[in-house]
């Protein structure tokens, strides 16, 4: 066994060519499926369940949190760059009770704010990007570097978008990309 790599047999299902390093943190293996052509970097730490197409890249120090209830959704052709935060469920922090800690029964934790992250084909994250409880990123949407998306922000598709507050920069061609994935065999 290759002490470089992670243990795949460990997730619930993973596709070929796939390269996850052993300094990874994910704690609900059971709960992740990996595609094809997947590259997981050092330091990635996940709580939630991840359902991962093909083509992703997550680079290293990302975070994935939220727990047994939360999940990541990345379709074919997504990244995370270094330092990202996802966030899939979130205590809403309004002093109804404490925040989440282990051995906090339940009817004394604060609300919480729930709500899966889906990553649509071709939608990338720069680096240092916090995506917060529900919110979807719509096919070819690249969000730039050190920028903050809520589920209230209206994201377009094939648009670039940075800051925070979220700011439309430009949309984003998307002709050569298409042209390049179906020549990989996707529609």
């Amino acid at each position: 066994m290759n002490m470089d790599k992670y243990n795949l047999t460990q997730l619930r299902k993973h596709g070929e060519d796939v390269w996850v390093r052993a300094q990874v943190s994910i704690r609900r293996p059971q709960l992740v499926t990996l595609g094809s052509h997947v590259a997981i970097d050092e330091f990635f730490v996940a709580t939630t369940a991840l359902d991962i197409g093909n083509h992703v890249h997550i680079s290293t120090h990302v975070s994935v949190i939220g727990g047994a209830k939360g999940l990541l959704k990345m379709g074919n052709f997504t990244n995370i760059a270094t330092k990202g935060t996802v966030i899939c469920i979130s205590d809403e922090f309004k002093g109804h009770g404490f925040i989440a800690a282990p051995g906090i029964p339940e009817e004394y934790l604060d609300r919480s704010i729930v709500g899966s992250v889906t990553f649509e084909d071709f939608a990338n994250l720069g680096a240092n990007v916090t995506i917060l409880p529900g919110v979807t990123l719509p096919q070819g949407t690249v969000i730039g570097a050190c920028s903050l998306v809520r589920k209230s922000d209206a994201l377009e598709p094939w648009t670039i978008y940075a800051g925070n507050p979220l700011r439309k920069i430009s949309k984003r061609p998307r002709e050569n990309i298409l042209a390049y994935a179906k020549k990989l065999g996707y529609a």
